[in-house]
């Protein structure tokens, strides 16, 4: 809203003088290119007093402050935050583009009409905040950031991560709240005061407080600065004057939720109600308090919770906010349910034309099951899935089955808050609401409904793939028939099912599949055909299914769900088709950020494993990373093993040898017991590049065959495209020539090249490996000569690198040698693949050629160890750390987690033997020294 700076006192900021100064250089920015700055802490720590404090400078420095405070009640409530934070520039929408008006109006519930998709509503929130600090600067705040609906804060989010020029975004976190936190926004850890601070704190408010009491509240409350100015008003005069002991034990959250609770008790009646109309609500928006509460004197009912210091009343954007989080919640829990309830129906009757709401605050108000209300929010949850939001569908479809009359239906509706609640990462949530569906109607145990959920939860916990096949297949063909191509059930079942066949990679599992899919009338989905027709056994793709799957993914660009776009671009990966839904997937993975469940999660793998393949190392490993970041919390270990796959190959690729083989031991150890042959396969993969990377070619045939003996490409193996090239470089090297010749004559025969460039680059480079004389040379000509070939540095360099081999070792031509070398030298470089770049350099010595650059960091030539090249990871980490960076800040400037910090530090100290950071810092500086003179 925008609002008044709310004043702050300079005593309240004693021990916050670092903050302030952060605060004033985060405005100069905001006012000029754009800003955004996050503070993260525990409740009571000072980061609202920090938000007045930059609304007040700001407001004094001309900007126009917008702000809002995020409630738990609205969480799940799309938009809510965004109308509330956008609401006072609603006579300005008519300023933006056409197509940003309708998006905003609609995503506001300003009017009717089909949901906008995310990206276009945070474009189009963007164009309408630039363009009201065009006039004057604005400054976004948003208090009790976690409990702002997903969907507002991913709108946000997105804006303040690409920066609008003259707007500033300034909100605060509770700590633990770790999507948010990791959102991209620069964030500041707000910690306790020193003890000198807070006692200075307490000697400005409570002078006369006895020297004995005063270091124990000061110990009791940990620095916490709320604590500090709360704590001792909960306490006796002779308790203050130590004249009586204090108790033992001083809870601090007990003790301050009891002092919002005396006094909230101590207010009218009237004014009771309406705090609980605006505590549920969460909004505060004058307007809808007043229609629910049905008076007009509703400024005259919150005066007396305004003069308790509970509220603030903003009589410019005519909205309440509550002063603390924690008066909320007391105010919510000091009410009876009778009264809630209440509140909870006169919001909704306030809130019809803003359906999701309405739904939500009818689902709270009701007791007694009701079907009308059930269906209404049982079709909110469909929204919601729709637009990809899956912990908000389980909690509204878990509402509606708790409101459902009939033993029938509440087990339907169950279910499906079990599957959603299973997708968004929430395995035992899922699991405690199938256990639901199942008492409900008993009879629903077996049922194909019973078997997706039961078959998701195996997925993500410790199911092996072939029970989950079983039970999935028995379910199917139980169900009754004819089957409908809109069936959601049946089609549900058949994605679950093809998950379960792609990771046992088993020929006869995926014919069940097929035979399933051939059942559904009058037309399958093209996304089920696909996975049928290419994902299942990439290498023998016709090239009618490729077509097929080409006009899909081009579909995608106006495509709005999600999880149709997940289950359409899957089919892409081994077949090297990604570029044609990059957009879409991008779109999911910013729409999804801040947000727990698995759409983003697996938007972001499809990602990062094409940035790979497309030489894109650094951006990989970041999606990755990121990735991994995603997983905290949620119970889906298989996208866990899709990032880990992804840093084993980047690690093969960078010749990071312990990393690569951490990654596939774990990769390999989840993936056995369960029977995942994709996942083990994956791993055989990124083992087998590591191998080659560092000349152990005899590991590299061992493992590239364990994926696709020589001559073989096994059916249904997705990966063996992936190791075509591997394994012919491997025999070749170890003496294996006529097994080498047998796999180049399947990949002929198989027709692996007409599958994409990239693979036709790949089958006529393998042949030209198992040639010689101008035969081999022709070959290695036609390879390179492959129209688009360039999209894949990585594997052209391959190819050159090979070429120039070829010709120093035929002394066929040195200059074209060189120039082959030389160029795969260079795409070896800028991707970090040092093992590559120092095998081009050799060869491009033996022909008398020396470059001038340096192949390995330059820490090798001052380290104190002959064999210490650090990886490029290991460098960035090394010299942060140098500087007194901590692990998470190290962490957060790589975008990688701790726990990898932590694991590189360890190779660090081991590599330039060292025992401690300062000694690192030490050793450090002598480095850098010396290759600033080098």
């Amino acid at each position: 809203m925008d609002g008044h700076a709310e004043p702050y006192s300079q005593l309240e900021m004693i021990g916050r003088e670092d903050e302030l100064d952060m605060v004033r250089t985060f405005l100069d920015k905001a006012a000029t290119g754009g800003a955004a700055l996050s503070l993260s802490g525990e409740a009571g720590v000072g980061k609202t007093v920090l938000l007045d404090a930059c609304a007040a400078m700001s407001s004094a420095a001309g900007f126009r402050v917008l702000r809002t405070v995020g409630t738990e009640f609205e969480t799940n409530l799309s938009f809510s935050g965004l109308n509330e934070i956008l609401s006072p520039l609603r006579s300005s929408i008519g300023g933006v583009e056409s197509v940003y008006q309708d998006a905003l109006r609609v995503a506001l519930g300003f009017e009717a009409g089909p949901q906008p998709e995310e990206l276009l509503i945070s474009n189009a929130a963007m164009a309408l905040l630039g363009q009201a600090a065009s006039r004057r600067p604005l400054l976004v705040i948003i208090d009790d950031a976690q409990w702002l609906d997903q969907a507002s804060m991913a709108v946000l989010a997105f804006a303040a991560r690409r920066g609008v020029a003259g707007v500033g975004f300034h909100w605060a976190v509770r700590s633990g709240h770790t999507l948010i936190e990791r959102c991209g926004v620069p964030t500041h850890v707000v910690g306790p005061i020193s003890n000198d601070a807070a006692g200075t704190l307490l000697d400005s408010y409570f002078p006369t407080i006895a020297p004995r009491v005063r270091q124990r509240l000061i110990v009791e409350a940990a620095g916490n600065p709320l604590a500090l100015m709360e704590l001792p008003t909960a306490l006796s005069a002779p308790q203050l004057a130590a004249v009586e002991e204090l108790p033992c034990s001083l809870p601090l959250t007990a003790r301050l939720q009891a002092l919002f609770e005396a006094r909230i008790s101590g207010l009218p009646e009237r004014t009771r109600a309406v705090l609980l109309l605006a505590a549920l609500d969460g909004g505060g928006e004058l307007r809808v308090l007043q229609a629910a509460a049905d008076t007009s004197q509703l400024l005259d009912d919150l005066a007396p919770a305004e003069r308790a210091r509970l509220i603030v009343v903003d009589d410019v954007n005519r909205r309440v906010n509550f002063r603390h989080p924690l008066i909320r919640s007391s105010v919510a829990q000091l009410s009876t349910g009778g009264e809630r309830r209440q509140a909870h129906r006169a919001l909704a009757s306030a809130l019809l034309h803003q359906t999701d709401r309405h739904a939500w605050h009818l689902g709270e108000a009701s007791f007694d099951p009701d079907e009308r209300v059930a269906a209404t929010l049982d079709q909110a949850a469909f929204r919601a899935v729709r637009r990809g939001d899956l912990v908000g569908a389980a909690c509204m479809a878990t509402r509606a089955a708790s409101l459902t009359p009939d033993p029938a239906a509440r087990a339907r509706r169950l279910a499906v808050a079990a599957y959603q609640a299973v997708r968004s990462g929430a395995g035992r949530t899922g699991s405690r609401l199938l256990a639901g569906a199942r008492e409900a109607r008993p009879e629903f145990a077996g049922s194909l409904n019973d078997a997706i959920v039961a078959a998701n939860l195996l997925i993500c916990g410790d199911g092996d793939v072939s029970s989950v096949q079983r039970l999935l297949v028995d379910a199917v063909r139980s169900h009754l028939v004819p089957w409908g191509d809109q069936d959601t059930i049946v089609t549900e079942a058949l994605h679950t099912l093809s998950i379960t066949c792609w990771l046992s990679q088993n020929a006869e599992l995926w014919k069940s599949y097929s035979a399933a899919v051939s059942r559904l009338t009058p037309q399958p989905p093209v996304e089920l055909l696909l996975k049928q027709g290419v994902l299942a056994d990439p290498a023998r793709a016709t090239a009618t299914s490729l077509t097929q799957l080409e006009r899909a993914l081009v579909g995608l660009r106006d495509e709005t769900e999600p999880t149709r776009i997940i289950r359409t671009s899957v089919a892409a990966r081994y077949v090297d088709r990604m570029s044609l839904c990059r957009e879409p997937l991008q779109r999911i993975v910013e729409e999804s950020a801040g947000r727990a469940d698995t759409v983003g999660l697996d938007a972001v793998r499809e990602l990062s494993l094409d940035r790979f393949l497309i030489g894109q190392w650094d951006e990989s490993e970041r999606l990755a990373n990121e990735g991994i970041k995603r997983t905290v919390g949620l119970q889906y270990w298989l996208s866990t093993c899709d990032f880990s796959y992804v840093l084993a190959l980047i690690a093969a690729g960078r010749g990071d040898d312990d990393l690569n083989r951490t990654l596939c031991d774990e990769l390999s150890s989840w993936a056995a017991p369960r029977g995942a042959l994709a996942v083990e396969h994956a791993s055989a993969h990124a083992r087998a590049l590591a191998a080659i990377g560092r000349g152990d070619f005899e590991q590299a045939y061992r493992f590239a065959s364990a994926v696709s003996p020589p001559g073989i490409f096994p059916s249904h193996v997705g990966e063996a495209l992936f190791v075509c090239m591997d394994l012919v470089e491997a025999a070749i090297r170890t003496g294996r020539l006529d097994e080498a010749k047998a796999h180049v004559a399947a990949m002929r025969e198989e027709g692996i090249g007409a599958l994409s460039p990239r693979l036709t680059l790949l089958t006529v480079g393998s042949a030209a490996l198992t040639s010689q004389g101008n035969v081999a040379t022709e070959l290695f000509e036609q390879a390179l000569a492959i129209p688009r070939s360039e999209r894949w540095p990585f594997d052209r360099a391959r190819v050159q690198l090979a070429y120039g081999e070829h010709l120093r070792r035929t002394r066929s031509s040195t200059s074209r040698s060189r120039v082959h070398l030389s160029a795969a030298w260079e795409v070896f470089e800028r991707l970090g693949a040092h093992p590559w770049a120092r095998r081009a350099d050799n060869e491009l010595r033996a022909t008398g050629q020396v470059r001038s650059g340096h192949v390995a960091p330059p820490v090798t030539e001052c380290s104190r160890a002959e064999n210490n090249c650090l990886t490029a990871t290991e460098f960035a980490v090394a010299r942060l750390v140098s500087k007194g960076l901590t692990n998470v800040q190290v962490g957060a400037q790589l975008f990688i987690s701790t726990h990898t910090v932590a694991f590189h530090l360890k190779k660090i100290f081991r590599k330039l033997r060292v025992a401690s950071r300062v000694e690192l810092a030490f050793v450090w500086s002598q480095i850098e020294a010396c290759s600033s003179t080098s």
